[in-house]
């Protein structure tokens, strides 16, 4: 299948920021065969008119729970420890493997409506989720959470289940599925746990994903423990030997963060979640000035309450130019280029992340055909900061058109709403249990 997109301004992402206005990106099958005038022997079986569109590489989101989004809204306006105690570790007493095939479909709708290519998922009963994704025609890196507590404590699958299910999806759906294995955090799992499972990893050649340094409390209780900050845990239990994602990392020494950027560990940054829940800002510009990989993630929707990349995107720069006091950081296309390229890096998908010939055709265009999106004096500022993830009007993944003005082409949306929000509320009138709890 060839497309061509036509009369398009273009934010490529390329290494000199190159803009182009009404210009052409000629798609053949999964790949870019051009960006800014397409080859006069191109002939297109598509072709899609630009005019007032806005081209830019599709988003990566570096950290998420995707089926989360079935309890949107029921856990609010509570600190970290009673969101975990009283409201999200008791729902999830109930999950099973049908909540989290509707949670995921849900949330693939609203990804894909707002931009984001490719999603990396951190849950439970992930083989649900794996055909979510092959159906949807997204990109995803895969992991099911562990809490290396013993027989009957992991949900779904214990380490062994985890394993089966990377063996069976990791390069499936044409290469846009990848896996890892998740241990849940060095606060909950035992150190000798960790060590387990990042042996595992490194023998079968698999990443991790894991949540680290969320509060100052977990890194007190760390010192008081184990004798060691959590990151110098991970550290000494081999976690970081491989492709290590870890989620948060807000509260980190100067020694913490050469660790990570020693071991090339990306760091996913979920903005909305740090202030939504009284989390603190942690310090993007910190990380990397000492060569850390960025990346950008929405995290839940019961602790952001959406999954919108776009506004992410916004907010990254906005809280560290406040927490810092300074106006100058996060500067540019910087968290655009954290929000696309740093996440597929991250997830396995290096290729991705910038628009020019030879790159894998993962992009969205935005319709800036509105009042907010005018006058157009800088396209990549009304990208970061005026732009909404409602505008996106165009997502492609490997080439195959996702959704167009308005219509999801992969997945029923209409039939997915319904069965979400029954999902949702059959879930939590069950009898709910504690099904473990976190200590501040």
């Amino acid at each position: 299948m060839k497309t061509l997109i036509k009369n398009v301004d273009i934010v490529t992402l390329d290494e000199k920021g190159t803009v182009i206005r009404g210009g052409a990106i000629a798609i053949d099958g999964a790949r870019i065969v051009a960006v800014g005038k397409a080859p006069v022997e191109f002939v297109p079986d598509t072709t899609i008119d630009g005019a007032n569109h806005v081209a830019v590489p599709g988003f990566f989101n570096a950290h998420c729970h995707a089926s989360m989004s079935l309890v949107r809204g029921y856990a609010e306006d509570l600190p970290l420890d009673r969101w975990f105690n009283e409201r999200v570790w008791v729902a999830e007493s109930a999950l099973g493997p049908e909540e989290v095939r509707a949670g995921a479909q849900l949330a693939a709708c609203e990804m894909i409506r707002s931009g984001t290519v490719a999603f990396n998922d951190h849950y439970f009963y992930m083989d649900h989720v794996a055909e979510v994704v092959e159906a949807s025609g997204m990109r995803a890196s895969l992991t099911w959470c562990q809490f290396g507590l013993g027989a009957g404590k992991e949900v779904g699958a214990d380490l062994e289940g985890a394993l089966a299910f990377a063996e069976r999806w990791n390069g499936k759906a044409d290469g846009r599925i990848r896996a890892m294995l998740g241990p849940h955090s060095p606060y909950v799992c035992p150190p000798a746990f960790l060590r387990e499972i990042a042996a595992l990893a490194k023998e079968r050649g698999l990443g991790l994903h894991i949540h680290l340094a969320e509060s100052e409390d977990q890194v007190s209780r760390s010192l008081a423990t184990h004798g060691v900050t959590p990151a110098r845990l991970l550290e000494e239990t081999g976690v970081l030997d491989v492709p290590t994602i870890a989620a948060h990392a807000l509260y980190l020494s100067d020694d913490d963060v050469a660790i990570l950027a020693r071991h090339g560990t990306t760091v996913a940054y979920c903005p909305i979640t740090y202030m939504k829940l009284a989390m603190g800002p942690g310090d993007v510009p910190r990380l990397l000035r000492a060569g850390v990989n960025v990346a950008l993630g929405t995290d839940g929707p019961a602790s952001n309450n959406d999954m919108d990349m776009k506004e992410a995107v916004r907010f990254l720069p906005l809280l560290q130019k406040l927490a810092r006091r300074d106006a100058e950081v996060i500067a540019g296309d910087a968290s655009l280029r954290i929000a696309t390229q740093a996440g597929a890096r991250a997830m396995g998908f290096s290729e991705a992340g910038m628009l020019e010939a030879g790159r894998p055709a993962d992009l969205v265009l935005f319709d800036f055909d509105k009042p907010h999106l005018m006058p157009r004096h800088d396209l990549v500022a009304n990208l970061v900061h005026a732009a909404k993830g409602s505008d996106v009007s165009h997502v492609f993944v490997a080439g195959k058109l996702l959704y167009a003005n308005g219509t999801i082409l992969t997945l029923d949306e209409e039939k997915i709403r319904a069965e979400a929000e029954r999902a949702a509320f059959r879930m939590v009138s069950r009898d709910l249990t504690v099904l473990r709890e976190y200590q501040s």
